[in-house]
């Protein structure tokens, strides 16, 4: 009896240990009143109201989407475009704990969190774009699960996906509340939950792609081919990449204070690195794209807008940019290689949009185009994920290095490992 008393006290003293902590970790670090802190919090403001009006009114009162146009921005840059720029995090992890490659392993925990935050963010963003959002988790209850849909294989890769780069990152938010027990438990699941995140990653990024194989009428044949999901997969791993490089070229300048000094010295190396991988998977992109092209017999429609359109995607955004990759890795120049990531996440965009909007039933007469409060509300859905990711990033070992005794427990971890293997190699040649 006294035993359970005893372990009651410990809970709630513990509970009122970690609430009074997080409380005081809520209070902002810095000023307040800067113009980028004053600029996106009027964008959410605004967003938030127009969100009110939309649930309170329907789509029709802030939206151009229709029974014609059922999809519009929200889906198309939210949904299509965030998910190929959270690619980074499962090319990266596959890199670091699959290959074993230790170069990237300094911006693992960061790439990690912006994956994360942008399933979170961005694919939250469907909410909005359902006209009956309470029903979303009926293909994951079984109410109706839909299992001949498409959007039942996305929305459970979505979830779990999320539940995985959870559980990858989780250790991170282990050491910052020093909670050293379950830290040591989380750490012993990373590996388990990258396979399985790079697993789900790779099914629902091309499964994205797969949504569309059922508009073949309604795409521009420029845009449709059945190897839509291959090239979504592709054009994922340099999209999630080029992203890496321009979100961590931001953070090396915002986040300074916070950056170990392991990250300040690999940093160019990691980009000249990434730009490799990228300048590689855009050449397979290109070579799928260019076969399509040839055995679809698409010359004609060059000639006509759809086609210069087409040609300014794929040579603009696409081609240039895997060349400024190339010269870049070469010379070893940064600020190169910077601008090619960011045209190439300029490219992706355009992309995504004319696969889901622009080019999307384009024989109308009437087209669909975004109201400024769908622009807004995106950009307040944007300016959120920035703004929880400043204050994760300001709290949490994610750029800075990690606590002493958190990489005492990852040593001795790999010890343990080392020590289990040779008994096994031992246990293995003395039966043979």
């Amino acid at each position: 009896m006294d035993t359970n008393k005893k372990s009651l006290s410990f809970m709630i003293s513990e509970l009122k240990r970690f609430f009074k902590f997080f409380f005081s970790e809520l209070k902002p670090k810095g000023k307040v009143f800067t113009p980028f802190n004053i600029i996106t919090g009027i964008i959410m403001l605004t967003g938030a109201v127009l969100l009110v009006i939309r649930f309170a009114f329907g789509l029709g009162t802030i939206t151009n989407l229709s029974q014609e146009y059922p999809w519009g921005l929200w889906i198309g840059f939210d949904v299509i475009t965030g998910v190929a720029f959270a690619g980074g995090a499962y090319v990266l992890t596959f890199i670091v704990y699959i290959m074993r490659d230790e170069k990237y392993h300094p911006i693992i925990r960061v790439t990690v969190l912006n994956g994360f935050l942008a399933y979170v963010f961005y694919a939250g963003a469907l909410l909005l774009d359902l006209g009956r959002p309470w029903n979303v988790i009926n293909p994951i209850i079984g109410n109706s699960f839909g299992v001949s849909s498409v959007l039942f294989l996305v929305a459970w890769h979505f979830l779990l996906y999320m539940l995985a780069e959870f559980i990858e990152f989780s250790p991170a938010a282990a050491e910052w509340l020093g909670w050293k027990k379950t830290r040591k438990v989380l750490a012993g699941l990373t590996l388990g939950a990258v396979i399985f995140g790079i697993t789900l990653s790779t099914l629902h990024q091309s499964g994205l792609g797969a949504l569309y194989l059922m508009a073949k009428a309604k795409i521009h044949p420029l845009w449709y081919t059945e190897f839509i999901p291959i090239l979504f997969l592709v054009s994922s791993v340099f999209a999630g990449l080029s992203m890496v490089i321009f979100e961590g070229s931001i953070s090396h300048k915002v986040f300074k204070h916070r950056i170990s000094e392991e990250i300040h010295r690999s940093h160019n190396d990691i980009v000249i690195g990434l730009a490799k991988i990228c300048a590689g998977a855009m050449f397979v992109y290109i070579f799928l794209k260019a076969l399509v092209f040839v055995h679809g017999q698409h010359w004609t429609y060059l000639n006509s807008g759809w086609g210069l359109w087409y040609l300014v995607e794929m040579i603009v955004f696409v081609a240039i940019p895997c060349f400024i990759f190339i010269e870049g890795y070469q010379s070893k120049k940064i600020n190169l290689i910077k601008f090619g990531a960011v045209l190439t996440l300029i490219g992706i965009i355009l992309n995504r949009l004319n696969v889901s909007v622009i080019a999307f039933k384009w024989y109308e007469a009437v087209r669909y185009y975004p109201t400024w409060g769908e622009i807004v509300v995106t950009l307040a859905v944007i300016s959120a994920e920035i703004w929880v990711f400043r204050w994760i990033v300001n709290r949490m070992p994610i750029l800075s290095d990690m606590p002493d005794w958190a990489k005492r427990q990852d040593q001795i971890g790999e010890l343990e490992s080392v020590t289990q293997k040779s008994e096994s190699l031992k246990w293995k040649a003395s039966i043979t």
